[in-house]
């Protein structure tokens, strides 16, 4: 439900449009902040608007009303969302906001945003679409009903047209001590696999060259449901992360599109995408959270703690599947965290040779059950290990793509500007991992799905020219 604002709020009726609807069609600005999963709750927001008729713009100035949609996971996100409020807010002064930030209490136990910025006209929190047209509507009365065709079948996309992102189920049934996402987006609910596939073929059909799987724990889609029987185009289909990925790699196959993998939890049953992957059906891809290496701290974080049945496992998958390319991200200086503990995690990067690695020196999240935790690993140490880390998995990350020079590799064109390009291998997942620099690209469109014959490389990209 959207948030009551408290006393000295605009209410509804003070803030909302005049009554008389102004003839011009008016303007929703709009940005959206955080993960690719706000990001799909953004372009759901936006779809409908434009089917009701709205314009959305970019920018504060001129809108008749803005929506902030917010991220709440880390103090670094939490304050970019408040001052992107406190900037609307300044430059246009009707401002709704949605997003996990939304859902986030402040330390007086009521609201934080409202607490923090009073003069909004509503808070909700995440997946809210309709609580906040709702509260466009309080505001913004709607410019007129058009025809639904009238919106492009995909939606209205925050992404280039080339690549989206397709979420399969919201919130987590897990409990991660660092983590406060289940409070704000709840347990685990995955989408009917028809409506999933509907969205893909939508988006496959629109020109999308590469689908981005994307939930909070994509390992688990169907458990809430039992991985009940669902049907599509008049076929059954399991609620079920393999059933669902042989569908997707049948649809992207007559486009001649990508299908990514992220988020995926490393349950056993992960084994049985790795020969879509080997077969060349789905990227050779896992974007896998391992987090940490030592049992004892990942006991504390509440995450699976067998480092061994881990390094088991990524030398299952890469048997399975020799090419494929494994993402992960790691939390060091978690409190309590020794520095043995940190040196084993250490001796599991060197072993595990892992392709692409983010990591986060700990930071304390409002409402983390790990704040409680005894032993804090002071903020220098933690920064201090994060740069060891990263040193170590940059030798590692060279390596790994000096090995790449001198083959021949399909890429996705994402820019091109005159004779260059920069485009991404199946090694790469846009934004968060490297890049890979085409030469002989002139004649080269974003989207294009090119050969590129590799010519050096460095700590993070490659750079190469067109075969052919």
């Amino acid at each position: 439900m959207t948030v009551p604002l408290p006393a000295g709020a605009p209410s509804s009726t003070s803030a909302s449009s005049p009554t008389t609807p102004s003839t011009a069609t008016p303007t929703i600005g709009f940005v959206s902040l955080g993960c690719p999963k706000a990001l799909t709750d953004s372009e759901l927001i936006l779809t409908q608007l434009s089917a009701e008729g709205y314009r959305t713009s970019k920018t504060f100035d001129g809108a008749d009303l803005v929506i902030v949609n917010t991220c709440g996971f880390i103090d670094d996100a939490v304050k970019e969302s408040l001052d992107t409020i406190g900037e609307a807010l300044a430059e246009n002064g009707r401002v709704i906001v949605t997003g996990c930030l939304g859902a986030k209490q402040g330390a007086d136990g009521g609201n934080l945003v409202a607490s923090v910025h009073p003069k909004v006209l509503a808070v909700t929190g995440p997946h809210a679409t309709q609580e906040v047209m709702d509260a466009v509507h309080r505001h913004v009365p709607k410019p007129h009903d058009p025809f639904v065709d009238l919106v492009p079948a995909a939606g209205i996309k925050l992404t280039p047209k080339h690549y989206a992102y397709l979420k399969i189920s919201e919130g987590c049934n897990h409990r991660c001590s660092f983590c406060i996402i289940p409070s704000m987006r709840g347990d685990l609910v995955s989408r009917p696999v028809g409506d999933v596939l509907n969205e893909a073929r939508a988006l496959f059909e629109s020109g999308v060259k590469e689908l981005l799987v994307i939930s909070q724990d994509t390992s688990a889609y169907g458990v809430d449901v039992q991985y009940r029987t669902g049907f599509w185009d008049g076929k059954p289909v399991k609620t079920r992360m393999a059933d669902l990925c042989e569908a997707l790699a049948r649809l992207a196959e007559p486009h001649g599109a990508w299908v990514r993998l992220h988020y995926v939890y490393p349950y056993p049953h992960v084994d049985e995408v790795l020969p879509m992957m080997a077969e060349g059906r789905l990227l050779p891809y896992l974007d896998v959270p391992f987090q940490h290496a030592s049992p004892r701290v990942l006991k504390l974080m509440k995450r699976p703690a067998n480092t061994e049945n881990t390094l088991a496992r990524i030398h299952r998958w890469r048997e399975i599947c020799p090419g494929v390319t494994l993402r992960s991200t790691f939390i060091v200086g978690f409190p309590g965290e020794t520095e043995a503990e940190f040196e084993a995690l250490l001796d599991f990067l060197r072993e595990a040779e892992l392709d692409r690695v983010g990591c986060f020196a700990y930071s304390p999240v409002d409402g983390a059950a790990a704040n409680a935790l005894p032993d804090p690993v002071p903020e220098a140490l933690r920064e201090e290990r994060r740069a060891r880390f990263m040193a170590v998995q940059e030798q590692i990350s060279a390596r790994r793509l000096k090995a790449k020079v001198g083959r021949t590799l399909a890429a996705i064109v994402d820019q091109v500007e005159g004779d260059t390009a920069i485009g991404r291998t199946s090694a790469d997942a846009p934004e968060i991992d490297g890049v890979v620099h085409i030469r002989n690209a002139a004649n080269l469109m974003p989207g294009a799905i090119v050969q590129v014959r590799i010519t050096r490389s460095d700590a993070h990209d490659l750079h190469g020219e067109t075969v052919g």
